[in-house]
Order: C-alpha cells, then structure tokens, then sequence
C-alpha cells in the first residue's frame, strides 16, 4: 500500500477489507478525528460504496455498487456465477465443455456465458440458491471485474495458463489477455485447486485456519496449499500439483503421460479406469465418470469395495506425506469424487494419515461442497474490484 495514499482510499480499504466496521474500529485503525472520519465516511456514501445503519452506525461495503463475475473452468463443466459487491451469488449457470473442443471455441464459450450472465435477468429455478438474495435494482451491464479458475497451473512469470492435462491444446494458453481485450475490466487467473483454497479460506471450513491444503479430487486431482495466511504458488506456479506424485519409487522412471502417475490411480479417471478393467460389464462408457464405481460398492460389490480401498488408501499415504512436509493445521477434501462415497473417504484416510502421523491434523470435507472453487473466483474477482475502485479514489 502506498504511503501517499487519500484518507477515502485507506478507509474504503479497511471496510472492504473487513466486509462491515464501526465508527470505533474505523477511528482507531486509521487514527482518524471523528468528525474527519464522518466526512470520508459521508463522501463514500454519496459515491455508492458504502452503507452506513441509522441504528447501529455499522459501515459495510454496497452490495449494488457493482457486480463481479467467478468461473469455474473444469475438464467437463463451466460453471458462472455473477456476484454482488458483498460476494452474494445473484445468479449462476452451468454449461458442459466438450474437452476436446480446444481452446478457440472454449475461450468463445466463455465469453458468451459471461456475457448472457451479465446481461439476463436471473431465472427464480436456478439463480438464487440458499443463501444468497436477488438484486434489489437492475444489475445488467459490464462487471467490475472477472476471475476464472482453470484446471492448469498458471505461469506466475506470463500468466498464461501453462498446461491443463485433462483439456486438448491448452497449452501455454494467454486466456487472460484475451477475456481483458473483450470485457476491459481486470481479470485474475488461478489454479482451479487454489481457486477453491481461497474459497475455503474465505467462506468455508479453512476460514480460520493459516495453513491448510485443500484438496480436489474430481476428473483430475490437484491441491491449494496456504501457509501463514497467503497461497503459496511456487517458483513455476506447479505448487500443489499432485497428479505427478509418484508412491513407488521403483516406477521412478516410467513414463505415466499426461495424467501422472497419481491421477491415473486416485483420480475420478484412475478409478473409473480400475473400475472398467476389474467390472467389466458394469462399466460406464464415459471414460470421466466414476460414478458406476460408486453405485456398484453401494450395492455390496466386493470388487468396487476393492478399488474404492485401494485409491483411498492411496490418498491417505499422499496426504500423510504432505503432511510431513508441511505440517498443517487442516487438510480439506472437495471436489466431485467425494460426494461418491465421502465417509469411506475420511475414514479410510484418516485412518492411515494417523497410522503414521501421532499428531496428524484435523481431516474435513469442504463446507462448500462443488462451490468452493466458485467463490474462490468471486473473491478473487472482488479483490480486483475493491483495488481498482480503491486506485479511483485517489486520483
């Protein structure tokens, strides 16, 4: 934060920050006069940033001084959200992805989604989930700005998105310029498995935990890894990425593609492979889905039981050897392939985590269940709104 920065500037900043403040809190954090700070106060009010409660003189940020949008990019779905100033969904949509489409007609598909969200007044069925609340006045029009979590690491140094392995072609991909060419707002681009971190972090079961992992376990696998408070990246932006993780050292030199050694085990398309080699007749004819695996172990068949076990405890030897690693407070499970069996999943990890860990932590499901990696995106979206509303202040 600069050092030059206006009063308005430093109290916007302190309101946003903190989503709702008072009078005290304000005056203290700034070491304003009160009577100054109500002016900076009565100045953000006029322009529409804040709200300030006749009753109670609590200040919280407008949640209708714009809207901001977050994206989930998955190797078979896009998921949209369009998100008040606050972070309240105001509405959403899902639309399949055909991977091997490429990254032309993806990145159109996308701009045409962002476009139809922000424009269309929200179908009552599908756009107001628990939780969130229509607009009280029209909310069409460009948004403040964009996120979108890709299931590729991002090149810290280029920011392009530098290989989603689950996606044909995207590779080394400039998806950010080309949605800032067509929306000209800010847009911010993250690994889908930190996206979700920062969700968990801000709405869900991580919000008061420092350091945590998240991990995703749908189509593919990955993880968000936060230490001390910030995401941690890397030096190539390939923190987290698990799909390489090798478990057996003697396979050190055997080549597993694209996929890796420990997404072609423990993935939805590593069990759903095991699933089609050992079940036969009762496999899905879509390579991605898992979810007869499930199905078939709900029923009593031994052999999916079997391959569920195997992939299970597969992950929790990972999740213990993060753990060494890292030593954080919480690991954080999400993604598609924990709805098919979430108990078994938590029991049979924690189970082997604490086998070989005494002190290992706390195991949870995401409280945010699929939506994690969505208000990863929105917050990452309002984090560049608030900074550019922010810099407009004091110019």
């Amino acid at each position: 934060m600069p050092d030059s920065e206006t009063t308005e500037q430093l109290a916007f900043r302190a309101i946003a920050r903190h989503g709702e403040s008072s009078r005290a809190g304000l005056r203290r954090a700034l070491g304003l006069e009160s009577s100054t700070l109500d002016r900076k106060l009565r100045t953000l009010e006029r322009k529409g940033l804040v709200r300030i409660d006749a009753k109670s003189g609590t200040i919280s940020v407008n949640p209708e001084f714009g809207r901001v949008v977050g994206i989930d990019m998955g190797a078979s779905n896009l998921r949209f959200a369009l998100a008040g100033f606050c972070g309240d969904i105001l509405a959403h949509t899902t639309q399949k992805v055909r991977p091997e489409d490429g990254p032309v007609r993806m990145i159109a598909q996308i701009k045409e989604g962002i476009r139809r969200l922000a424009e269309a007044p929200p179908a009552v069925n599908e756009s107001h989930p628990a939780g969130s609340r229509p607009p009280r006045r029209g909310y069409r029009g460009r948004p403040l700005a964009l996120a979108i979590g890709v299931p590729s690491p991002v090149d810290p140094r280029t920011g392009l998105v530098a290989f989603a392995n689950n996606l044909r072609g995207w590779k080394n991909v400039d998806l950010r310029r080309a949605l800032e060419r067509e929306f000209r707002v800010p847009v911010s681009l993250e690994n889908d498995a930190n996206m979700a971190a920062i969700g968990e972090h801000w709405r869900g079961v991580a919000r008061d935990a420092d350091s945590f992992v998240f991990l995703a376990l749908g189509t593919g696998i990955g993880s968000g890894i936060f230490t001390n408070g910030t995401l941690h990246r890397g030096r190539t932006g390939n923190a987290g990425e698990l799909f390489r993780l090798n478990l057996e050292w003697p396979r050190w030199d055997e080549d597993f593609g694209d996929l890796g050694y420990f997404e072609s085990q423990v993935s939805g398309l590593g069990i759903a492979a095991a699933g089609r080699k050992m079940l036969g007749p009762l496999a899905s004819s879509d390579e991605r889905d898992a979810r007869f695996v499930f199905e078939a172990a709900r029923q009593g068949n031994t052999t999916a039981q079997a391959v569920l076990d195997k992939a299970f405890t597969m992950m929790g030897v990972a999740v213990a050897d993060l753990v060494a690693i890292l030593d954080p407070d919480l690991i954080v499970f999400g993604g598609g392939v924990t709805t098919g069996a979430p108990e078994l999943l938590l029991d049979t990890v924690t189970r082997v985590v604490r086998r070989i860990h005494p002190q290992a932590p706390p195991i949870k499901l995401s409280a945010l269940k699929g939506k994690a990696q969505t208000y990863g995106a929105i917050f990452s979206a309002l984090s560049l709104a608030y900074e550019a509303v922010a810099r407009r202040l004091g110019s």
